[in-house]
């Protein structure tokens, strides 16, 4: 397999990680072993960024459980901590070269760990699965680095405002399209006491997903390079306006009152029990949706269009979310090397899509899914959404381009308007301060 790097390469990684010795005995214990477990089975490890993978991703739960029983002799060891802790774990791993066999990790981190070497190019891989046209071209080109494919799609990323369709209706107001229309329902909805949009900050300051793709509205996807090169900088013209937008939207009372303390899942609680118009989130939370007595009512809004916005405003977001990369040393192991080559045929295969439809998300893949209109209407109203007329979507979702200390003052600065703990202002400053401190 071709490798972009010696294997001397971790040592000069750049990672900005914790010394702490334990994590790094934690981590050499879920990397890459021997093939063959006690009971002669092969393993293969994943390692998820969620702690409880069977509860709280029950569609890749749900995969791995049909690909063991269709594949008895392979065993896979599914491990997960929160997307910070998992991150920082990933980083002292790729120091000493012990990563886990599958994991998923930022796109931005990948990139850097390609550079360095630890990952498997997957081009020679998804031909000889044959599954290179079984993903959209933006997908390839997404976790690809020149002719090396380091990284294939874990989900999809589908997101926007789910819409409360009674609330509005209720309370008189229309079916938004423009800022404009979204700011005057605020307003509308304010004065009879009901929440525009639930979010929630604490423990899930990543929530904003409306708002990245409202980046994008404002030019995002053409400022990036010039965002990590230091030739453009965050704090310019066009975002200022879009955080003014978001301030306004504050002023108008269209978040919780108790948004700085409520948690993500407390914000999608608010929304299914009726208590607010419409929910920050994406496809991911069809299936509490549809279980709750608000599923009747709802619509998928891809968000508002900007009179004063930069490019197509006519945009949703709908990209394959962080990928699944490999560790570099699978191939050095040929049991190891087949059993992950068959689950990656397994995972992509039109089957394991339906499992992913069947559990609420969209499939990765090009695979046409089966969606039960009654009982899942909820996805189908967010499927319909991704593939309306003349709708587009950026290649990528704007935190998943630039490090993880970036990505994090982007929440940060967006919940802080949000919050009114910061200015459109100093909330642009505070992510140029990220950007400055990660050349």
């Amino acid at each position: 397999m071709r490798r972009t790097a010696p294997r001397s390469a971790p040592a000069r990684l750049t990672f900005a990680v914790a010394a702490i010795a334990a994590s790094v005995l934690a981590l050499t214990a879920c990397g890459s072993t021997g093939s063959t477990t006690a009971d002669g089975k092969t393993e293969i490890t994943l390692s998820m960024q969620n702690p409880d993978v069977k509860t709280a991703d029950p569609a890749t739960w749900a995969i791995i459980q049909a690909f063991e029983k269709e594949n008895p002799a392979i065993t896979v060891t599914v491990s997960g901590e929160a997307v910070a802790e998992h991150l920082q774990k990933l980083s002292i791993a790729a120091q000493s070269d012990t990563l886990p066999d599958i994991f998923w990790v930022y796109k931005s981190t990948a990139e850097e760990m390609e550079k360095a070497g630890l990952l498997l190019d997957l081009a020679p891989v998804l031909d000889e699965l044959k599954l290179r046209d079984s993903f959209p071209t933006s997908t390839i080109s997404n976790f690809s680095a020149g002719d090396v494919i380091y990284g294939v799609p874990y989900q999809g990323l589908l997101t926007g405002l789910w819409v409360n369709k009674k609330i509005l209706a209720d309370n008189g107001v229309e079916m938004p399209t423009t800022f404009d229309e979204l700011l005057s329902a605020a307003k509308q909805l304010e004065s009879n006491g009901i929440t525009t949009i639930s979010n929630g900050a604490n423990q899930s300051s990543f929530s904003v997903w409306s708002f990245l793709t409202d980046l994008d509205r404002y030019g995002f996807d053409a400022k990036v390079d010039g965002l990590l090169d230091g030739s453009e900088k965050y704090s310019n013209a066009d975002f200022l306006r879009l955080y003014q937008h978001i301030d306004e939207l504050r002023k108008a009372g269209a978040f919780p009152a108790n948004v700085s303390t409520q948690t993500y899942q407390q914000a999608v609680e608010q929304f299914t029990s009726g208590k607010a118009a419409m929910l920050d989130a994406g496809v991911w939370a069809s299936s509490a949706i549809q279980d709750s007595s608000v599923a009747p009512d709802i619509a998928f809004w891809q968000g508002p269009q900007f009179d004063d916005g930069v490019g197509e405003q006519n945009i949703i977001m709908n990209v394959a979310s962080a990928p699944f990369a490999i560790d570099h040393k699978v191939a050095d192991d040929k049991k190891k090397f087949d059993a992950v080559k068959k689950f990656l045929a397994f995972y992509y295969s039109d089957d394991a899509q339906q499992i992913l439809v069947d559990n609420g998300q969209p499939p990765v893949t090009t695979y046409a899914p089966q969606v039960d209109a009654e009982k899942q209407s909820a996805l189908k109203a967010a499927l319909d959404a991704a593939t309306a007329a003349g709708v587009t979507s950026p290649e990528s979702q704007p935190d998943l381009l630039v490090p993880t200390p970036v990505a994090n003052a982007m929440y940060d600065s967006i919940y802080g308007v949000i919050q009114g703990q910061l200015t459109p202002e100093t909330a642009l400053d505070l992510v140029q301060k990220a950007l400055d401190s990660n050349k």
